[in-house]
């Protein structure tokens, strides 16, 4: 195959996906403005990783889940 058309063809499918992403991206920040997204407040995943980054610098440690007591400081990296 000609390396021109592989190269166009592969730009051409890259700008078509930034198209799409484009306009769910608008859609998204009319959905937000308009009320149309419930957000979830308290205790969700969200949060969770927040108080656990929190935690890790020792700021909030007393909201963590009674449930990850027993889990080890550091899992894996440096």
């Amino acid at each position: 195959m000609n390396t021109n058309l592989l190269l166009t063809l592969l730009v051409g499918a890259m700008v078509l996906v930034s198209v799409l992403q484009t306009f769910q991206l608008v859609g998204l920040g009319s959905a937000l403005q308009s009320g149309g997204v419930a957000l979830k407040t308290g205790a969700s995943a969200v949060g969770a990783a927040v108080a656990g980054a929190s935690a890790s610098s020792g700021a909030a440690a007393s909201s963590l889940p009674a449930g990850g007591d027993d889990l080890p400081e550091m899992v894996g990296g440096c």
